[in-house]
């Protein structure tokens, strides 16, 4: 019982406290992180692209297989 009254105080003084003071500074410009963002986005960009053309090609020979097997007749 006395030890949750001691939790039950220490509890309420934690919540009672000021919060952490703002600091003095702003914060600095994204100017830097929109960079990184730019060449994240191309890092992950560039491998799909490359799957679309990849898919592109793929298409087209398969579209000139089933000529070829339609033109022998089969």
């Amino acid at each position: 019982m006395r030890l949750i009254l001691v939790l039950a105080a220490s509890l309420a003084l934690a919540a009672c406290r000021d919060p952490a003071p703002l600091p003095d500074d702003p914060p600095a410009p994204q100017a830097a992180a929109s960079t990184d963002a730019t060449q994240l986005r191309d890092a992950i960009q560039e491998p799909i692209d490359k799957a679309k053309a990849v898919e592109a090609t793929q298409a087209a020979d398969e579209a000139e297989r089933q000529k070829a097997l339609q033109d022998a007749g089969g």
